[in-house]
């Protein structure tokens, strides 16, 4: 491999490094540390799994599918499904969920803290529209895309991060306390989906296929070339995201002796800054979480409009640009806890699905890929992940939550659908197998 393309993957690794880590990157794993204290190290462990190896998985999936998108991807289930799983999929890290919440953490965490305890509807209005406007503008440079967020903005995103963690293990703030309550047991399963929220392994199937792009871009051609290059920018986004997540896990889980309980990781964030770099860490603070929620806002943007560019081709790219921009813009003012609150139903229905999708685009080769186990593996899986749903929604069906608390191990830690989807998998294989002897 050429020193040019040497450099190429690990500016595209950089590149996944900084669309990963966004809004919700930064705001959990330090409210994480808080709640786990003590069993720190299990609930961190589970936050990565979901957090990290799964969509490092993800992008790796996609690259061993061979496909060039979502949609025929999610195909392989059904043409139908493949368009309506595709299409929620973006809009929920899209205009709905993710890009609305970039710029209200950025906000929340950046710019507010300027203005004490006064709110101001003002600077927030113009700091929406100037947000999404760089949002749109490098958006409308797609091209450049590789250029701007893996040469320049992930560099200043890690230098000041780096600072902040550096810090805080030279001089913790304080002792770790004993967990709370929800981390007294089963921590690594209340971080497993807490890495939920970050929505990662969602973007993973959008921003998989903006890498699998890039290495075409500079060369790699063969699905050989494809997967191993991709595997290695995979690994470098995998090493740096790890390595944040548990250190500022880590900060959040020294920070209560000192400052206390907080509502939000934001707040931590705020606080430690203030702790370690007085009046200077606001500024500190302000330069993460604009750097980097402006990185995943442009990735969202981009990759949302390149889609529905493609399945509605009538409507140019930078309409559809403009479009998403406005509907981030207008959605992130109804408040960052808003927000989260109506993302969790959703991500909890549609997590399971996408695991399922990408466990079987592993197994593809295996069982030859047959249809009826996509087919019978994802309606079990959905019928399980609609409860979930239902039940983050508050709308609990008491007769059936018995029944699967009775019948399905691990339910009570959101993944009651592992064994319907191996159940599922099985009986699509009979059905194919029948079907095969009736022909």
């Amino acid at each position: 491999m050429s020193s040019r393309n040497t450099t190429s993957i690990i500016t595209i690794g950089f590149m996944l490094f900084a669309l990963f880590f966004g809004a919700g990157n930064l705001i959990f794993p330090p409210l994480l540390g808080q709640a786990a204290g003590e069993n720190l190290f299990l609930a961190n462990l589970g936050f990565l799994f979901t957090g990290v190896g799964l969509p490092v998985l993800t992008v790796l999936a996609l690259a061993i599918s061979g496909k060039e998108s979502l949609q025929s991807l999610a195909s392989r289930v059904h043409p139908i499904y493949g368009l309506i799983f595709t299409v929620t999929l973006y809009l929920t890290i899209g205009p709905f969920f993710a890009l609305p919440r970039t710029n209200t953490v950025a906000y929340e965490m950046g710019i507010a803290p300027f203005f004490g305890n006064q709110t101001s509807n003002v600077a927030l209005l113009i700091f929406t529209i100037v947000f999404f406007g760089f949002t749109l503008y490098f958006s409308l440079q797609s091209k450049k895309l590789i250029d701007i967020i893996g040469k320049v903005l992930t560099p200043l995103l890690l230098v000041v991060i780096t600072l902040l963690i550096i810090v805080s293990f030279l001089n913790p703030i304080g002792e770790i306390q004993p967990p709370t309550d929800a981390y007294i047991s089963n921590s690594f399963f209340t971080g497993f989906q807490e890495g939920y929220l970050t929505m990662d392994l969602l973007a993973a199937f959008v921003f998989g296929i903006i890498i699998i792009n890039a290495m075409k871009d500079i060369g790699y051609s063969t699905k050989k070339q494809l997967i191993l290059s991709t595997s290695k920018a995979a690994l470098i986004a995998a090493l740096l995201l790890g390595i944040v997540y548990s250190s500022l896990a880590y900060l959040g889980a020294i920070s209560v002796e000192e400052i206390g309980y907080m509502e939000n990781g934001g707040s931590i964030l705020a606080a430690a800054s203030a702790f370690y770099f007085g009046s200077y860490g606001k500024i500190i603070l302000g330069v993460i979480v604009v750097a980097a929620c402006l990185t995943t806002s442009i990735g969202l943007v981009t990759s949302c409009a390149s889609y529905f560019h493609q399945i509605i081709p009538k409507i140019p790219y930078s309409i559809w640009a403009i479009i998403f921009t406005i509907l981030g813009a207008v959605i992130s003012n109804f408040g960052l806890t808003t927000i989260i609150e109506f993302s969790v139903p959703v991500l909890s229905m549609l997590y399971p699905m996408a695991m399922c999708l990408m466990i079987l685009t592993f197994l593809h080769p295996v069982f030859k890929g047959k249809k009826e186990i996509y087919q019978a593996s994802i309606l079990f899986t959905f019928i399980v992940s609609l409860f979930d749903g239902l039940n983050a929604a508050g709308l609990k069906i008491v007769a059936v939550n018995d029944l699967f608390q009775t019948i399905l191990p691990l339910y009570n830690e959101g993944l009651g659908w592992i064994v319907p989807a191996i159940v599922g998998g099985i009986i699509g294989y009979g059905f194919s197998v029948i079907k095969k002897d009736v022909s």
